[in-house]
Parts: C-alpha cells; structure tokens; sequence
C-alpha cells in the first residue's frame, strides 16, 4: 500500500497580517501534481487544515476545490479535524462524501470504525481519531481513570473496535513526548498535552499531526510528523519542507521518502546595518524583495520609520525588530529568563518578580499552575 501523508494545512492563515492565499493554491497545486505522479492508495491529511474554527470563505474554497482534484485522482482520502479546526464544520456531509473517496473524521464519540483499503496484500484499516482533550474522552467513558492526555490517548484507542490480525494505520493530532515544536504552535504549561508514544502500541503506522516540523517518534519509524506544507512562523527558517510517501508491505512494515516542497515565496531573515542592507549590492540578485522578511536592525539607534522604508526593498516585510545594547538590556520577562522558550507559568513568575521584587511563593505558584491546567484543558 501506498499512502502520502499530510498535516497542517492551516488554510486561512494570515501570519502577521499577510494573506497566504495565493502561496496556499500554489503549493497545494504542487501537492496535486506529487499525487498525480506517485498514484498512492490513501492520502491521510492529520488535522488543522484550516488555521480556525471559522474559516474565511476563501479558504473553504480553497479546501474544496484541493479535495475534489485530489479525489479525482483515484484512491481514497481521510482527514481529521485539529484542535485549531470546528469538528462539526467540517464533518459536514462526511457521509455522503464517502460514496467519491473522501473520509473525514465524524465529531468524537467515543466510536471510531475503520476504513478498509485494499492492496496486494489484502486489507489495511484505517482509524481516524480527531484531536481529543481528556475531557472529551472522560465524557464518553465515564468508568475510565482519565486524568493526562496520554490516558485520554490510550483509553479511546482501547475502545476502538480490534483489527483481527490485519495492519493497522492511525490518524491522530496530538503532541507526542518528546517531539519537537516551533513558535507558531500553542505551548501549554508543564508539557500538559504530551502523549507518550506508547498510546499508540499496536499501529504499523502512526500518521501525525499537530507540530510544524517534519520528524519521526522514536527509532521504530512507524510514528511521524508530516510537518506544514509551508513555514508559518520565523523558528520554521531553516525547515524544509516537504510531502511524505509512505509504502507498506505485506507485513506492515513501512518504508518512508520525503519529497521537497519549494513555496512559491519563501520565510527568510536576514540582520545587519540598516544603511547595509539598504545597499543594492547586498540585495541585489536574492529573492530577498519577495519573500516573508524578518528583519533584524543592529543599530544602536533605531532608525526613524525603518518599517516603511525598508518595504520600499522588501516588499514582504512580515516582523522588523532590533538587536542591540537597548534591547538586550531592557529587563523584559524573556531577557530574565537567558533567551530560552518561556511556558506561561514561567512567564507569569518572570512577570511577577519584575514588577514585585519578589518570587512567587510557593502558594501562589501552586495557584497560577492549577489555573493555568484549568484553562488549557477547557481551551486548548
């Protein structure tokens, strides 16, 4: 069997105020053309695929017009909601679409069948589980001791009907311990979301989504991130982007390729001089005036109305920021806490102790944290 898998679509996503419509349709144009030429049975999509509950209009055509082209292509398609997606909005008509190829996760119920697709070798099911929060589950199983996500995890994969011996894929969207995040994903307090690999005991194959990164869990090579088709945030940099092609055999056994994803425009960040950047020479003859721009100023003296003259050069300015004596010294919460990634119960207490002069005690740590969990769980 052959299968491509996809997450994070975000589609409707406008990063620092830039519409990515056009960037979208075209690199989702690419992954059409990728699926035309590798003919794969299955195309799993792991959740977010839009970037809100309520997408723009724009966006949902944009979705529709990508799943009627790619189930034309034959085989069969299964998509999943994220926690940045309506369930209940897009499970519309699931049903339905089922009779074209198209398989969409229904709102979690606590039943989750599998989606038979055949190959040389005979069947392999497909489960479909939507991004679940404990409470969600606890709900559905009411007997069970729910209390981390990693239990919510492995109490609904228990309830799904058994596999009889036959190989097993799962779509699932959630953090798994231990993966890797970048900016422009929600972080919660004291890795609350982690779900440990192990919750997924049984599956030849584990098709993820959720984080932003390409990456493989663990050394088994059955549990992946597909990763975004486009970088959504400046720590994506440096990513590559790309599709995965997945081909199992007889025995379940998975083997995996990436095939690379070039944007139509590219995320970049560049620091210097502003008079050095401004040269023609620095510029000239990189893509540097189209792509998504982070610019880093390293002026002692900011520079009167930088933003718009820069954009005069680089059109697709997305974040202007400085780096020097001023800014490494202001004292801010991130500053305190050495530049390293800040969970919101450390930026609470970074805060706390700035404009207090003391640390939290212990009580009000214990606190901030419950209140914290409390909201995450009811939000996330």
């Amino acid at each position: 069997m052959k299968f491509i898998h996809l997450s994070d679509l975000h589609l409707g996503k406008r990063p620092d105020g830039f519409s990515l419509q056009e960037d979208q349709q075209y690199i989702l144009d690419r992954i059409l053309e990728i699926a035309a030429e590798e003919k794969p049975d299955a195309v799993f999509i792991a959740g977010d695929v839009y970037d809100k509950a309520l997408p723009p209009a724009e966006a949902v055509e944009l979705l529709d017009d990508f799943l009627v082209r790619l189930t034309r292509l034959g085989g069969k398609t299964f998509v999943i909601s994220g926690n940045h997606d309506s369930p209940e909005r897009l499970a519309f008509g699931s049903r339905l679409m089922q009779e074209g190829g198209l398989y969409i996760a229904p709102v979690y119920d606590g039943n989750v069948e599998p989606v038979p697709v055949r190959d040389a070798w005979g069947e392999v099911l497909v489960y479909m589980l939507p991004f679940v929060k404990p409470a969600a589950v606890r709900h559905r199983f009411p007997d069970e001791n729910i209390e981390t996500w990693t239990d919510a995890v492995r109490t609904a994969v228990a309830h799904m009907p058994a596999g009889d011996g036959a190989r097993q894929i799962i779509l699932s969207h959630q953090f798994i311990t231990g993966a890797e995040r970048s900016d422009s994903e929600i972080v919660p307090v004291g890795g609350l979301d982690n779900v440990d690999a192990s919750a997924y005991d049984g599956f030849d194959y584990v098709a993820l989504g959720h984080l932003h990164r390409p990456q493989m869990i663990g050394s088994s090579g059955r549990i992946r991130y597909a990763g975004t088709p486009l970088k959504y945030s400046f720590s994506e940099v440096n990513d590559r982007k790309s599709v995965t092609v997945g081909e199992m055999d007889g025995t379940g056994a998975v083997s995996l390729r990436e095939i690379p994803l070039v944007p139509l425009r590219d995320l970049k960040e560049i620091r210097g001089r502003y008079d050095d950047l401004m040269r023609k020479s620095f510029y000239e003859g990189t893509s540097y005036q189209t792509d998504y721009m982070r610019i880093i100023l390293t002026d002692e003296e900011d520079v009167p109305e930088a933003a718009a003259k820069l954009r005069l050069v680089y059109h697709n300015l997305a974040k202007l920021d400085y780096d020097n004596k001023r800014t490494r010294h202001e004292g801010t919460p991130e500053a305190l806490a050495g530049g390293k990634e800040l969970s919101p119960l450390e930026m609470f207490e970074a805060l706390y102790e700035q404009q207090n002069g003391t640390p939290f005690s212990e009580e009000q740590k214990a606190f901030a944290e419950s209140l914290i969990r409390s909201v995450w769980e009811e939000e996330a």
